[in-house]
Order: C-alpha cells, then structure tokens, then sequence
C-alpha cells in the first residue's frame, strides 16, 4: 500500500470545492494558533477517493514535533466499530444468534442483577429478562462506564478497578458479573462497558485473543499496518500527544500508555490507530463490506449493522443526540434536522474520547475523519469539522 489510503483526486471531481476545503484547513490552523489543540490530521473521501488529506500543527508541542499524516493516535470508542464488525463477521459463520443470552457463552454473567434506587439506598433485583448480544451491540445491556455519573452503581465500577489494564479481558467479565447493572435490558440506552464484553466474546468464540483476531480477520486483509493495541517501539518516534494541561480547565491531560503491550486488549477503547488506516476501514464499511477484492461483511450485514436498533428506547441525550438512534457499533441519523448539526438520513458515526471522530454517509458516498488528542475539545471539534465539510460540497 502506498502512503495514501485511497486513490487521490481533485475536489472538484468529488463534487468538493478546493476553495472550501482550504478554508476547513485555515479555520483548524486558526485553532492551532490558538492554543487549543497541538495538532490535527484530517481526512475526506468521496466516491472512493481522496479529496482531503492534510495534517496541522504539533505532534507534540512538548518538543516542537510537527504533526505528519502518519502519526498514530489513541482512538478510544473509535475501537468499537471494529470490535462490533468483528463480532459480526462470527455472526455471519452461525456462531450466534443476535437474541442469544450472552450468559450462553460467558456463562459467568448468568446470575445479573439489576440496582434500583430506594432512597439513599439500592436494592438489586432480578433481571426481568436476559442481556441478549444485540443488547451488548447496541449498548441496552444494563452496564455502564464508571465515569458516566456519580451514583452508586459508577462507583461501585470504579471500586472494583473494572478499567484496569492489568487484568485481562476474563478477568473483567468476571469482575461485572459482581457488580449490579444500572437498568434492566433492553429498557434504556446507556453507553458503557458493552463493547469490552463483545470482546471477550469474540475472544471466546474464536478461541483468539482479540488483537490476534483483529490482525487475522480485519487489519492485515485490510493493509491496516498502524492499528493494533500498542506502538511498538520502533514508531514511537508517530505517537501523538495531547498537551500536558488542558487549555480551558487547567487540568491535566492524561491519556492511555500505549508505549508496552497491556494485558486488558479493550474492545470498547484501547486501539491505536492512523488516519490511513482507518480510512481504509471506513472505506470498507462504505463500500459494502468489501475492499481491494477483499470481503469481510457480506452488503446486507453492513446495512443491517447501520440501521435503528432502538426505536422507541432513549437514554443519555449527550451522546445519542436528537434525530438519532443507534445501530450495532454505531450510531445513526435517522432525520435530516433536529441535531444541531448537518447531515444525511443514513449517515453513522462515532468518535473517541481523546477527540478522535468519524462519520460515513453513504448517500453522499462520502468519509471523513478527524485526528485530535484533546479530550477536552472533542466535542466542539466533532461538531466544528462536520459543519465545515458539508460546507465544501460544489454539487
């Protein structure tokens, strides 16, 4: 594989503007000089080819190095997408069942309760009905993530170190299989440690260790030669860094060492990853399943993966905005207003929690990506980019 991930063209063969998308690059310039973000990468396709693919400021604006399109970034979330097509890929060899009880094969989670507030305290039920493995894809499983609140449940995550990348993926199944849930399956939308289940699930149907399946099964048929849970040593020299304090709060920045191999391999937030890489990722998902002659979904499952899987469910408005539901890795548009930012019916996404963010409309036939280590900023510059490159449409 060349340095670029997809064939380049001009914007304007894409229907994009040259003028517009400079001006994109100008305004993340700006923000730069600013001081709130060290760097960028920022990617755009269309149709199957490049229209945008530009890096600003600092890799590191501790030693002055610039950012380079190839610097790998801490993805967080950004993980899960891959962890769900992995997950989906077994689905498709008749490994599982959607509406399988997960406990069928991490038996240990079979004895679940659920924590329900009575006054100060927390009584824990009986579920009402089994977590299901469409539960875990979709986030309706009940489980939660530590720093999604204060309550007792978040606290009884954070006691029991369930983020600890000392442990391995087993050892933390068996640690939430102690812990309360925080609502009955399948009754609310509530982002949390779901896709790490779907990891060690993978892990346990393939008899793989996740990174060892991602490798075989998604990155290397991919040409995805950046993306893994650690940097090796010898690409140090690309990481990414955020600045030592955020710029509005004062705070320091602390995101995952990732200069060793961790024992935990997160299926909801631990991979590394490069703007190439995940475009060509993207690119697939876009393309039906399929790149370069090599298919890892079959259409139908890609189209299955992006719809609604919620209808009527809610939960956590600061992540599923209005006019959105969510899929099985995703989330997705279901209206063209409402959300305070523009869009496609259709359109699917995610982010990271450093300030990495992705989207993929496929009636635009358009990818982008955006690369940042700010978790502060992250999400005025999910919101910043996508306005500024549905400005930069010419058709």
């Amino acid at each position: 594989m060349t340095d670029l991930p997809l064939p380049l063209a001009a914007p304007e063969e894409l229907g994009l503007s040259s003028l517009r998308l400079a001006r994109l690059g100008e305004c993340l310039g700006r923000e730069i000089e600013r001081g709130r973000v060290p760097g960028a990468v920022a990617l755009v396709a269309r149709r199957g080819r490049l229209g945008f693919f530009e890096s600003f400021g600092h890799r590191d604006a501790a030693s002055g190095a610039p950012m380079e399109r190839n610097a790998i970034f801490r993805i967080y979330s950004m993980t899960k997408p891959i962890t769900s097509v992995a997950a989906m890929m077994l689905w498709e060899e008749g490994r599982f069942l959607l509406s399988d009880p997960v406990a069928k094969y991490l038996p240990e989670l079979a004895d679940l309760k659920v924590a329900v507030a009575r006054g100060a305290q927390i009584e824990l039920v009986p579920l009402e009905r089994p977590v299901t493995i469409h539960d875990l894809l979709r986030h309706t499983s009940g489980l939660t993530y530590e720093f999604r609140g204060s309550g007792a449940v978040q606290k009884m995550y954070m006691s029991a170190k369930v983020y600890s990348r000392a442990q391995s993926s087993a050892d933390q199944v068996a640690t939430l299989s102690k812990l309360p849930l925080l609502h009955q399956p399948g009754t609310r939308w509530e982002y949390g440690r779901s896709t790490d289940v779907v990891g060690r699930l993978v892990e346990v149907l393939s008899g793989e260790r996740l990174g060892a399946f991602f490798e075989r099964h998604i990155l290397a048929p991919l040409g995805m030669v950046d993306t893994a849970f650690h940097v090796p040593q010898h690409h140090q020299s690309r990481l990414a860094e955020p600045f030592a304090r955020d710029p509005e709060s004062g705070g320091t920045v602390q995101l995952l060492e990732v200069r060793s191999a961790p024992n935990f391999e997160s299926g909801g937030g631990g991979l590394v990853s490069t703007a190439s890489d995940y475009a060509r990722f993207l690119q697939m998902l876009l393309s039906g399943g399929s790149l370069d002659g090599r298919r890892l979904l079959s259409r139908k499952t890609i189209e299955f993966m992006t719809a609604d899987h919620l209808g009527p469910i809610t939960g956590a408005p600061d992540l599923l905005l209005p006019g959105h539901g969510f899929g099985l890795g995703f989330a997705v548009r279901l209206q063209a207003g409402i959300a305070q930012i523009p869009g496609s019916i259709g359109q699917y996404f995610w982010g990271g929690l450093a300030g990495t963010t992705f989207w993929v409309d496929p009636a635009e036939q358009l990818l982008a990506l955006l690369l940042i280590q700010a978790p502060g900023q992250r999400d005025y510059y999910r919101t910043l980019f996508r306005n500024l490159v549905y400005s930069a449409f010419d058709d």
